[in-house]
């Protein structure tokens, strides 16, 4: 069966981000790469994106939650763009009440329903470095 893993990219701050991500959901990075590592004679990087992130992967579950830098020569990410959000999945009523609060410390709270009993709960939210999420919980 495929395996999704989101990819989100950022401006510059994906390490500040993901240190953020990995206080929530745990874990410790399968992997960091920076563009000083891969930068060479022939494909030269900035020297102000030497230290900014190519590549880093948390793993949550049996996925991975995956970002990068754009160098400042690619452009800006808009990070207040209309993007597709990441949607996570709870084993329990809890767990979600506790990834929802994490996550969303000082983002936007678009929607929260934490249910009429203790089978359902749903929040979206934009976290506070623009990222779209929908934390969920049903029993059913």
């Amino acid at each position: 069966m495929a395996v999704i893993n989101p990819h989100i990219n950022f401006n510059g701050n994906a390490e500040e981000a993901f240190n953020f991500y990995k206080s929530v959901f745990g874990g410790d990075f399968v992997k960091i790469v920076r563009f000083k590592e891969i930068s060479d004679p022939e494909h030269p990087i900035a020297e102000k994106d030497l230290n900014k992130l190519m590549h880093i992967a948390l793993p949550i579950g049996k996925n991975f939650l995956i970002a990068n830098d754009v160098p400042e020569s690619m452009g800006r990410v808009n990070e207040k763009e209309n993007r597709s959000k990441i949607s996570v999945a709870a084993d329990s009523r809890e767990e979600a009440k506790r990834l929802f609060n994490g996550l969303s410390a000082g983002g936007d709270v678009e929607v929260l329903n934490e249910g009429s009993n203790m089978n359902s709960f749903f929040g979206m939210f934009r976290d506070k470095f623009g990222i779209e999420w929908i934390v969920s919980f049903d029993a059913i």
